[in-house]
């Protein structure tokens, strides 16, 4: 293993920024990561709307949207119920699936995404709507009779294996929801879905939301760790890297103090899934969530968790202890490590067993350096290469976004994954991935490929340099891209078994 000098010696003969007459040739794709994106003005070209579907020009081709899925699920229930279809029942199901959910994810993306408002309502009140639909659907008896009876049977057309597991999971999602109960507790199922989406909505957008302060409630030696609104400080987080403990300790308590309306909120969500479960039939909301699942049953997620406590535990303590003897060399009264302790010093401790600290890694890691490291590991992997797209007028949410191809050395273009990777005010804080539209065959052989977005929250790279990231964010960009490799790679006959939902 290098010591630290010679391990810091070998990055700087690596990195031209450590000093002498050298030359850097950065990557296009290095190139277009590291560059601060422009807002680009428009005078000659038409828009094409957001990512290319020409509807969305304007916030109002959301209606457009949601009512030509409500008038294609119509038409697609009636092939599936009629006694003279002509196609397989798994093709019209994915096909109604994918109907549904184009416009579903879609719409649930650009109502956390989208900095106007107008663009995030229409497309809550389509998340909403199709949501609904979908409740409807799942609790459709003709249209189960019809599925189950190709499933117990067998299909009027020649099917593989492929197509009956697909299949069985579709009758599994009906089951799920309640199909085989009496109508009243079928519409009951209903109503219940559509609570929990909404309290579920509502719940995550408070739980993000800052809290604000009069500046006199904190003590005026802490009172710079936090941003201000006139008179009035704003914590958004956590602040658990932060050196000062009162600053952590009051981030903490301020940022987590219990809010009435998210208390009742979530009450109101626990009661409506324990209601939805029993009336499915389920003991308890977790026996259902679980009931497809690699685990199965919440009894073995339990055991699966005290395993993994019982051998954890006595490396926890050891941890704890060497905390609590940082927390009290940093301090002249002694205090008990606490929650909002223990980010702090597990960072600080990382930096003493590495001997290096995150800013001395950051600079060999460039937003750019990293897109390009993942690029030579998709190509030497799979094959595969990601290349920075420009986009056409109105394509995007966002003057800072990047649109990527994928492509295949062989098979050509893969799809299309656009990077939402820096903070804005109104943008979730959450580093996550979405799939606007989910891989399959369609009709004439050809392939709808998949679109999807990689949300993260970077700052914005400055003009004197690009944005930097420390390794933590490293795993995160890798993590996320990963989950939308699997939507490239998946290359599923059927849009419902596709990447990662």
């Amino acid at each position: 293993m290098l010591r630290r000098f010679d391990r810091i010696a070998l990055l700087r003969r690596l990195n031209p920024a450590g000093g002498g007459k050298s030359v850097s040739t950065w990557s296009p794709l290095t190139t277009a990561f590291n560059t601060r994106p422009e807002k680009r003005i428009n005078f000659t070209k038409n828009e094409v709307g957001l990512f290319s579907i020409p509807e969305l020009t304007s916030y109002e081709g959301f209606y457009v949207l949601k009512e030509k899925a409500i008038f294609k699920t119509e038409d697609l229930i009636a092939e599936a119920t009629s006694e003279n279809r002509t196609r397989k029942m798994v093709t019209i199901f994915d096909e109604l699936s994918d109907t549904l959910c184009k416009v579903a994810d879609l719409s649930e993306f650009i109502r956390l995404a989208h900095p106007q408002s107008h663009y995030s309502h229409a497309a809550e009140n389509a998340c909403i709507t199709i949501s609904g639909i979908v409740e409807k659907l799942n609790t459709h008896k003709r249209l189960y009779k019809a599925l189950k009876q190709v499933v117990d049977q067998r299909d009027l057309m020649e099917t593989t294996d492929v197509d009956k597991h697909v299949a069985e999971l579709f009758l599994f999602d009906f089951e799920q929801c309640g199909i085989h109960l009496k109508e009243s507790d079928r519409q009951k199922v209903v109503f219940l879905n559509d609570c929990i989406l909404q309290l579920g909505q509502r719940f995550m957008a408070g739980a993000v939301h800052p809290r604000t302060i009069k500046k006199s409630v904190l003590p005026e030696a802490i009172r710079p760790f936090f941003s201000t609104d006139g008179d009035n400080i704003l914590v958004s987080g956590l602040y658990a890297d932060s050196s000062n403990n009162l600053a952590r300790e009051a981030a903490y308590r301020l940022f987590l103090f219990p809010d009435q309306q998210q208390e009742q909120l979530l009450s109101e969500l626990l009661k409506s899934r324990h209601e939805l479960a029993t009336t499915c039939g389920f003991k308890t909301y977790a026996h259902r969530a679980l009931k497809a699942s690699t685990v199965e049953t919440p009894e073995m997620v339990n055991e699966f968790l005290q395993t993994l406590n019982e051998e954890l535990k006595p490396r926890a303590e050891r941890d704890f202890a060497l905390m609590q003897k940082m927390k009290n060399a940093e301090n002249r009264f002694e205090s008990p490590l606490a929650t909002w302790d223990t980010p702090y010093f597990t960072s600080t401790l990382k930096k003493r067993c590495l001997q290096a600290s995150a800013s001395e890694f950051s600079p060999y890691f460039s937003l750019g350096a990293c897109m390009e490291g993942l690029n030579l590991l998709m190509n030497s992997l799979y094959g595969i290469s990601l290349e920075n797209t420009e986009m056409e007028p109105g394509e995007s949410w966002s003057h800072d976004i990047y649109k990527l191809a994928v492509t295949h050395e062989s098979e050509g273009l893969l799809g299309h994954i656009y990077c939402d990777l820096f903070e804005r005010p109104g943008k979730p804080n959450q580093d996550c991935h979405f799939t606007i539209q989910g891989g399959k065959v369609m009709p004439d052989g050809s392939y709808q490929n998949p679109i999807v977005v990689v949300m993260l929250n970077l700052s914005q790279p400055r003009w004197s340099g690009p944005t930097l990231l420390t390794p933590s964010m490293v795993d995160n960009l890798f993590h996320e891209m990963g989950h939308a490799m699997h939507s490239m790679l998946a290359r599923t006959e059927y849009q419902h078994v596709t990447g990662t939902r």
